[in-house]
């Protein structure tokens, strides 16, 4: 397992702020997020990584992603990045575990990484953001720069709080208010977005929602030729 430090300022607040939040959170992150953290796994279902692929996990955590998209897609080369010094130590630790993964993971910025300096390539198969967007505050800067990375035939993926449009507006009320307290914002235009960054990239964008609304899911795909 080998772990690169890249992110210039180390001093930024969104850093500060995660290393924060993930200090002890860390420690209980898998076993509480399983239960509001819907359509993860479905996510990487619909990740359909060609054999021997690259798969880029942008907001890695724990490594719970990445140790799924290995069990899911057997031989496939893997890379995280996270802002967190905290939350690398335990990814460091589970993926750790399975030493034959050869993970790389990185210490970056998502709306500044340099992923040939950082990760040793400039392109992968297949990139994903799982929860994180809402987590980011420049996110449509962090969105686009993914779309950069993507290799000839590469798809990006994105699966994150919705609109809650097909549920109660009490429930939608109260979720978004507790998500707040975490830093957490549903970015209830992800869609539009991801549209304008595909038509400014020559891609294709889908969007799909699940759980009445409470999810959301978009793809952006690149052309293979």
């Amino acid at each position: 397992m080998s772990i690169s430090s890249t992110v210039e300022d180390a001093t930024s607040g969104h850093k500060q702020s995660m290393d924060r939040m993930y200090r002890l959170q860390r420690h209980i992150y898998d076993a509480t997020r399983a239960y509001y953290l819907l359509g993860r796994d479905q996510m990487i279902d619909r990740l359909q990584v060609p054999a021997g692929g690259s798969v880029l996990e942008i907001g890695c955590g724990t490594g719970r992603n990445l140790l799924r998209v290995a069990e899911r897609y057997p031989g496939c080369k893997l890379f995280g990045i996270d802002i967190s010094d905290e939350m690398l130590k335990t990814a460091c630790v589970a993926l750790g575990r399975h030493g034959s993964l050869g993970v790389l993971l990185a210490q970056a910025d998502a709306t500044a990484l340099d992923a040939g300096k950082n990760l040793g390539r400039n392109q992968f198969d297949r990139v994903y953001f799982s929860y994180t967007l809402s987590m980011v505050p420049e996110w449509s800067k962090a969105l686009q720069h993914a779309a950069t990375l993507l290799a000839p035939g590469g798809e990006l993926h994105v699966v994150d709080f919705g609109s809650c449009d097909g549920l109660p507006r009490l429930f939608k009320k109260s979720l978004y208010g507790w998500l707040k307290a975490f830093h957490v914002t549903p970015r209830e235009d992800l869609a539009s977005v991801g549209r304008e960054i595909a038509q400014a990239n020559g891609l294709i964008a889908e969007t799909v929602r699940s759980h009445r609304g409470y999810a959301v899911h978009l793809r952006l795909s690149r052309p293979a030729t």
